[in-house]
């Protein structure tokens, strides 16, 4: 798994020590001291909670906001926080819980949406607008309609099974890291991902990609 930390390395002892820090200084009062402490391990692990949250998501601003969120619930919720426990894989099921609600909402919303009138440029401002060097403008909207349908495809796997695949395919996670994430032992993992990418398939496929 790119950026992953082995059991027991430096990274992931001073994880626990920043945290085990962190959350005596929330049960002191010592708040500033806290908010010190935990930007330590913000800024350790943004960039991988950003990776995830896009894969997730597709969308760069709301994955942003997903990992933002992530984090301000883990500094919230520290205290329930075990030290036998990595502190990333603690915080990547929280990341991953956060994603799934936001994706259950966007569907919520999507099954509301009608369809939006044109804007006050029409077709032309359209074309104006996408005009000039590389990608034609049928060649943009062909790439985004196909990105929509592997999103799509993803967005229809149940949620484990989702989790399992975006975790070994895009984290290049083993089956062992997947399981300390999400709870499931290593064949259960195994399964889930077989069971992903056999759906995924017919999905594509019905798609026609």
């Amino acid at each position: 798994m790119a950026g992953a930390k082995p059991a027991g390395s430096p990274a992931r002892e001073a994880d626990g020590a920043a945290a085990s820090a962190v959350k005596s200084a929330q049960a002191e009062g010592r708040l500033a001291d806290a908010r010190e402490r935990y930007a330590e391990l913000v800024g350790r692990h943004q960039r991988r909670a950003s990776r995830i949250a896009f894969h997730y998501l597709r969308d760069a601003a709301e994955a942003d906001e997903a990992v933002q969120d992530g984090f301000v619930k883990a500094y919230s919720h520290l205290q329930t926080f075990r030290e036998e426990f990595p502190f990333e894989v603690w915080f990547t099921r929280i990341l991953i819980n956060g994603c799934l609600d936001r994706i259950k909402a966007r569907t919520r919303r999507e099954r509301w949406i009608t369809s939006m009138p044109d804007g006050p440029g029409g077709e032309r401002d359209f074309a104006e607008r996408t005009a000039g060097h590389g990608p034609s403008p049928e060649d943009q909207l062909l790439a985004k309609e196909r990105g929509r349908r592997v999103a799509t495809a993803l967005a229809k796997l149940p949620d484990r099974q989702r989790t399992v695949f975006m975790l070994s395919h895009y984290e290049g996670c083993s089956s062992r890291e997947v399981g300390a994430i999400t709870g499931l032992n290593e064949s259960t993992v195994r399964v889930h991902l077989f069971r992903a990418i056999r759906k995924l398939r017919v999905l594509l496929n019905e798609a026609n990609l």
